[in-house]
């Protein structure tokens, strides 16, 4: 590989909030979803020469920036967007809130499938509004299965029957579940909707990161109305520099959403965010994508080895997409939140708590795969030594 991704970053003492919030320095975080890696050095070098210049004003976001955006999305997923239809902002969690606000009223119904993204959940109450919920169901794995999540349409049907649901909060790949949800999935979810009047947000920050499957981008199997939220902070480890966009082809729904947007006053980027997507959406940051999610998924397969061996009581999740392992540990008898403090406090690693996501994932934590393989091997036994597996 041209890359190597073996190499560690020190990361403490320079304000990470996935490192400078743990209790000391051999602490293995595992947790937070941003990588453990240095970006790629096509960005690297673009955001040294934006460096040299010295002024870092407001910013006008150039045309580039757009054919940047429509270029990558239609060669890698052929869905054909146009200018017009973008709207930049510095994250997919600030969109997401704005384009609720845009589409809703207090009191209103915000349908999610659980276990799900927890900034979901703020996002919806911070607009006054009300979760409703269809909880995914989980799949028990069989000899030659690993464990999954399917989608309970005669629930979902329900809940979008609903005058008081207004929005669909889709995650496409969906954190935590792991899944890549397929054409047709989309497709019967997208006319569930469309028949009732239910608009959809599709949080495709994720849409890079998929495990031998196909990532779909919503717009493109479904005419319910829609805005589809995309970003290289997850792809490309950027996240710090806030840069999203929202993608919105209808008119008149477009200007809802970029007048709740200056309302929030989430409308202006930095230089660098902008700088930085250019430079990913090249061959260059193509070629380095490729490896690192190769890498990744190769600690994926690691780590539910080792998990199989070390501690059998536990279920891996098929990982479809994301680079965030969804493990059961019901035959603990601990709940998530507890396990997760007594992998702090005993073994000093991080991991999310699965209840965290809502209490469809009580029985769960997540683990981040993207990190150093010696850094995730040695979490891995810290973890299995306070959960009785062998050294």
């Amino acid at each position: 590989m041209k890359y190597n991704f073996d190499i560690p970053v020190n990361r403490f003492g320079t304000d990470s909030y996935k490192y400078d919030t743990m209790p000391n320095e051999d602490t293995i975080p595992l947790w937070v979803a941003d990588m453990d890696f240095e970006t790629a050095p096509v960005i690297m070098e673009a955001l040294r020469n934006r460096v040299q210049h010295g002024c870092f004003g407001y910013t006008a976001v150039p045309d580039s920036y757009y054919h940047a955006n429509i270029e990558w999305i239609n060669r890698r997923h052929g869905w054909l967007t146009e200018k017009d239809w973008y709207i930049y902002t510095t994250g997919v969690v600030p969109a997401v809130s704005a384009i609720i606000k845009a589409l809703t009223s207090p009191g209103d119904k915000v349908l999610v499938q659980t276990p799900v993204y927890n900034c979901f959940f703020s996002s919806i109450s911070n607009n006054r509004c009300v979760l409703a919920d269809n909880t995914l169901l989980y799949v028990e794995g069989s000899d030659n299965t690993l464990p999954t999540y399917r989608i309970d349409y005669a629930d979902f049907e329900r809940q979008c029957a609903d005058p008081a649901v207004k929005v669909f909060l889709l995650c496409n790949p969906h954190n935590p579940a792991g899944r890549v949800w397929t054409a047709d999935e989309l497709r019967k979810m997208g006319e569930i909707c469309q028949r009732n009047g239910v608009f959809v947000i599709s949080d495709e920050i994720h849409c890079e990161f998929v495990n031998n499957c196909r990532y779909t981008p919503f717009a493109t199997v479904s005419n319910a109305p829609c805005a589809v939220c995309v970003s290289p902070s997850k792809t490309f480890n950027i996240a710090g520099l806030q840069i999203a966009n929202i993608i919105v082809p209808d008119e008149t729904i477009r200007k809802r959403i970029n007048k709740a947007i200056n309302i929030n006053e989430v409308c202006d980027v930095n230089p660098f965010g902008v700088i930085a997507l250019q430079s990913a959406y090249t061959p260059e940051g193509e070629e380095w994508m490729n490896q690192m999610k190769e890498y990744i998924y190769s600690n994926y397969d690691f780590a539910r080895t080792y998990i199989a061996e070390h501690l059998p009581m536990l279920k891996v999740t098929k990982l479809e997409g994301t680079y965030l392992m969804w493990v059961n540990i019901s035959a603990l008898g601990i709940p998530s939140h507890k396990l997760a403090e007594k992998l702090l406090e005993q073994a000093n690693v991080c991991v999310n708590a699965g209840l965290h996501y809502g209490m469809a994932g009580r029985d769960f934590i997540r683990i981040n795969l993207a990190t150093q393989r010696q850094k995730l091997c040695e979490g891995l036994k810290r973890i299995a030594k306070v959960c009785g597996g062998h050294k």
